[in-house]
């Protein structure tokens, strides 16, 4: 059986040799192994949210495609798709956001990280921030579960966005009782190359020190020109890991070349020859790209055939799967099964409960199941200190996460920064976080 990998890509502007380096490269090698099935899509609607030009969007999408075909990603082998072109994609964000508690999306750090900003300029906590940025993680989760992706890679600042889709990947399948979704796992390279800029931070599009792929050969040669280096004379040793030409130079050279550039750096070689070695690897490896890049970008009809070839493959198999979560919310026809007379059975919600053992007082939350425990607390001296944190459970602003321990993620449950609770079983963050605003709704309409 293959692995699915899906790889979101997300048509922010020009791409630069960092982005290469660390994730274009290394996912189109991916794309290329036996057991893999790989979905790369570019994620258009995700561009939306930061982005209100439309010509831009456009040309950006052109821009990334011609991108990643350029450096040889093979559209035969793998999925190609525009997430706009897959009308299924929208459709599942609906269907997950209704059972998307909000507290889940309150708590992900892009909004989180808006609303920091907001409040430190004085400003109203949503100023400025539109729904787009609010449930961004949902669509994130439909691009993902839509095709029961085994593996997403990501970088670190990403994985909570995993765990978001893993979330309510197991919501719904605990509200319409079936399997109906894989659990994808976050693929973290920690090996990938991570390069710096032209100011020796990482490369970044937010420090303004990238250097442009697709730039032309005199264009990168006065760019790598442009590195800061340090103010050793020619002859004085030189340290490789404190070079930001030397880890350009590695991402492009083979073993045998970097090894043997880093005997010059410690015989003193001068930083003009080494400039001069950078940008002679780096144009070796990108001069047969830049002719196809530029090729694809001057016939977008091209591009635009490959895309929709795309889109009917992944399609196919993202229409029988909406019609089965179609079916299982009951968005079906009246003549798909009897429709039922009688009463909705009443509606049941999550519990608190308290119990005693040899250690002291403890509480459970359960679901609405009636059997399956969700968090169970540490155990309390007295009664009354046991209650206060079952109330502190159920407040708005309780400080519920998913946290890694031992290299296992858990629902933990703290009061001023203290365990409290931990979850039980495979049960996720939303799953919690949506039975106890169903339990909280539910006690203050009594």
């Amino acid at each position: 059986m293959s692995t699915r990998v899906l790889t979101g890509i997300k048509p922010t502007g020009s791409p630069h040799l960092g982005n290469y380096a660390g994730a274009i490269r290394p996912s189109i090698a991916a794309s290329d192994k036996a057991d893999v099935q790989a979905f790369f899509f570019l994620a258009d609607y995700h561009a939306l949210v930061a982005c209100d030009d439309p010509l831009k969007v456009q040309r950006m999408t052109l821009e990334v495609a011609a991108t990643w075909l350029a450096l040889g990603l093979n559209p035969d082998r793998a999925l190609f798709y525009r997430q706009s072109d897959i009308p299924e994609i929208p459709e599942l964000t609906w269907l997950l956001t209704c059972v998307t508690g909000k507290g889940l999306l309150n708590r992900a750090h892009a909004y989180k990280a808006a609303v920091d900003a907001n409040l430190h300029s004085a400003l109203d906590p949503d100023h400025g921030i539109n729904a787009g940025l609010y449930c961004y993680p949902v669509l994130m989760a439909a691009d993902i579960l839509l095709f029961n992706a085994h593996q997403v890679p990501v970088g670190k600042d990403q994985v909570q966005h995993i765990e978001i889709a893993r979330d309510l990947a197991q919501r719904f399948n605990h509200v319409y009782g079936h399997e109906h979704f894989t659990l994808p796992e976050p693929v973290v390279d920690a090996s990938s190359a991570v390069l710096p800029g032209l100011d020796g931070r990482k490369m970044s599009k937010s420090y303004d020190n990238t250097i442009g792929l697709w730039l032309s050969p005199s264009a990168l040669k006065q760019a790598i020109a442009g590195i800061v280096t340090n103010s050793k004379l020619p002859e004085e040793v030189k340290y490789p890991d404190e070079s930001a030409l030397f880890a350009i130079y590695q991402a492009f050279a083979s073993a045998q070349e970097s090894a043997a550039l880093a005997q010059q750096f410690h015989d003193g070689i001068a930083w003009g020859e080494v400039k001069a070695m950078t940008f002679a690897r780096v144009e070796q490896a990108l001069n047969p790209a830049r002719e196809r890049y530029a090729a694809l970008i001057a016939q977008p009809a091209q591009v635009e055939h490959l895309l929709q070839a795309g889109a009917e493959r992944a399609r196919a198999i993202a229409q029988p799967f909406i019609k089965q979560l179609r079916h299982a919310v009951g968005l079906r026809p009246l003549t798909a099964s009897a429709v039922s007379a009688k009463s909705p059975a009443a509606k049941k919600f999550a519990r608190l409960s308290t119990f005693r053992d040899s250690e002291g007082f403890r509480f459970k939350l359960s679901a609405s199941d009636g059997k399956t425990v969700l968090l169970e607390s540490i155990a309390f001296e007295e009664a009354a200190a046991c209650g206060k944190a079952m109330a502190a459970l159920k407040a708005p602003d309780a400080a519920i996460a998913m946290e890694q321990t031992d290299g296992i993620a858990t629902v933990v449950f703290r009061i001023a920064n203290e365990v409290v609770a931990n979850g039980l079983g495979d049960w996720g963050l939303a799953c919690v976080l949506q039975e106890l605003e169903e339990l909280r709704l539910h006690d203050a309409d009594k």
